[in-house]
C-alpha cells in the first residue's frame, strides 16, 4: 500500500500535518490566518487513501475561533472537486475528528465547499460578457489582486443604488456561491423580475471582498491580518485598502441599499442581521428590514426569522462594521445575510447538508426580497 501523503499547498489550502504515519491516526491542525487570531478555515487533500480507512484528527479544533461550531457539524469531501457531500465527523474534547474510507485515488476535504480564484475569474469573465453588466476593477489588495466590481444598470432619474458585497471573510465560501445564484439571476435577459429591478435600481456586486485571504485559506482575515469587517469605521491602504475602495466608491455612488452576504459557523439556519443598534435607526428603517426578511422567507423556505443574532439595543452598534456603517452612513436599508456551515436545521439534507447548490438558490430567490423593498427606499 502506498503511503498516505496529505497536502494543502494549493488555492484555499489549510493544514498542518503533525503526524500521518499511521492512516487509523493522522493528526492534524488548523493553520492560523496571518495575524495570530484567527482560525477554523481548512482545505486539504489526501494521496494514496484508496481503499483506506481514514480517521483524520484536527486536534487544536477546540482552540479555533468558534469552537460552538463543531457540534453536529460534517465536513465535507469530494473526489472530483464539483460535488462535495457530508462526511462522518465527530467532535471531543476539543478534537475534530473525520473518519472516510475512499474509493478514489485522491480525496478533499474541507469545512466548506471551496470557491477557489480561478472560479471567481470565471465568475467576473461571464458577467461581462453579458450586455447588461460592467466590469472593472477598484483597486489593489495587499498581495496585488484586483478588486472587482460587477455594474448592473445604468443610472437615470429616480433610479436607486443598490450594493450587494460577499466574503469579507473568506472562509465563508458559501456566500460567493450564492453570489453566482443571484448574479445568473439578475443578468438573465428573460426572467421578468430581474428586469423590472434593473430598470428600479442600479446594483453594485462586489463577489468578492478578500480574495488575498481566500487563496490564502484564511477565515476572516486579510493578508496582513486585518478582520475587514471591522474596518469600516477608518479603513486605510495599508490595512485595509479591500474596504477603503469601496467605501470611497459607495461615497460617490449613494447608497439606498446594502447586502452584505456572509457565513455563520455556529448556527444551522439562514437568517438576517439588521442595523438596529445604529444611532440613526428609524421606524422607516425598521419596517423596511422586517418587509424585507418577511418577504425573502416567503420566496425561499430555507430562510426563516426565528433565530439569529440578538439584536443590538439602540445606540450600541459596532460602527467599525460593513451594515451598522453603511446603515448609519446612508441612512438606508443595510443588512447582514448569514447563511450556515452546518445544514439548514429546517430543512436538512443528510447527503449534502448546506451546499452551494442551495446557496445559489438562495442567492435567487432574493430578488423577491428586494423588489418588495424597493419601492420604499428613499
Amino acid at each position: 500500500m502506498s503511503a498516505v501523503i496529505i497536502s494543502s499547498a494549493f488555492d484555499s489550502g489549510n493544514i498542518e500535518v503533525i503526524d500521518a504515519s499511521d492512516p487509523a491516526d493522522i493528526r492534524l491542525e488548523v493553520r492560523t490566518d496571518v495575524g495570530g487570531e484567527h482560525l477554523q478555515w481548512f482545505h486539504f487533500r489526501v494521496a494514496g487513501g484508496r481503499g483506506v480507512a481514514l480517521t483524520l484528527r484536527i486536534t487544536n479544533a477546540g482552540k479555533c475561533s468558534y469552537p460552538g461550531g463543531w457540534p453536529e457539524y460534517r465536513a465535507r469531501f469530494s473526489s472530483d472537486r464539483l460535488t462535495w457531500r457530508l462526511a462522518d465527523t465527530s467532535y471531543e474534547d476539543g478534537v475534530l475528528t473525520i473518519r472516510h474510507c475512499s474509493d478514489a485515488d485522491v480525496v478533499w476535504f474541507a469545512y466548506f465547499a471551496p470557491y477557489s480564484h480561478e472560479r471567481h475569474q470565471d465568475l467576473l469573465a461571464q458577467c461581462q460578457a453579458s450586455p447588461l453588466a460592467r466590469l472593472d476593477c477598484l483597486g489593489a489588495t495587499i498581495d496585488g489582486r484586483d478588486l472587482d466590481r460587477i455594474t448592473i444598470g445604468t443610472p437615470a432619474p429616480g433610479r436607486k443604488t443598490a450594493w450587494v458585497i460577499a466574503r469579507q471573510h473568506p472562509g465563508e465560501s458559501m456566500a460567493e456561491w450564492w453570489m453566482e445564484g443571484f448574479l445568473s439571476r439578475m443578468l438573465d435577459p428573460h426572467d421578468a423580475l430581474a428586469r423590472r429591478l434593473r430598470e428600479a435600481a442600479v446594483f453594485h456586486v462586489v463577489p468578492n471582498m478578500n480574495p488575498d485571504g481566500s487563496f490564502r485559506g484564511h477565515l476572516r482575515c486579510n493578508a496582513v491580518g486585518a478582520n475587514l469587517n471591522r474596518e469600516w469605521e477608518t479603513p486605510t491602504a495599508e490595512r485595509s485598502p479591500e474596504v477603503l475602495w469601496v467605501r470611497n466608491a459607495m461615497d460617490q455612488t449613494g447608497v439606498d441599499f446594502c447586502l452584505d452576504v456572509h457565513g455563520d459557523e455556529a448556527l444551522p439556519y439562514n437568517f438576517i442581521a439588521g442595523s438596529e443598534g445604529i444611532p440613526g435607526f428609524t421606524p422607516r428603517l425598521a419596517g423596511l428590514l422586517d418587509q424585507f426578511k418577511a418577504a425573502y422567507m416567503m420566496a425561499c423556505p430555507d430562510f426563516q426569522i426565528r433565530y439569529g443574532y440578538p439584536v443590538s439595543a439602540p445606540g450600541t452598534a459596532n460602527m467599525t462594521m460593513c451594515t451598522s456603517q453603511v446603515a448609519q452612513r446612508f441612512d438606508c436599508l443595510a443588512m447582514t445575510l448569514e447563511m450556515p456551515f452546518k445544514d439548514n436545521a429546517d430543512l436538512p439534507d443528510p447527503d449534502f447538508g448546506w451546499s452551494p447548490e442551495r446557496s445559489r438558490h438562495l442567492g435567487a430567490a432574493v430578488l423577491h426580497a428586494i423588489e418588495t423593498v424597493m419601492a420604499s427606499l428613499r
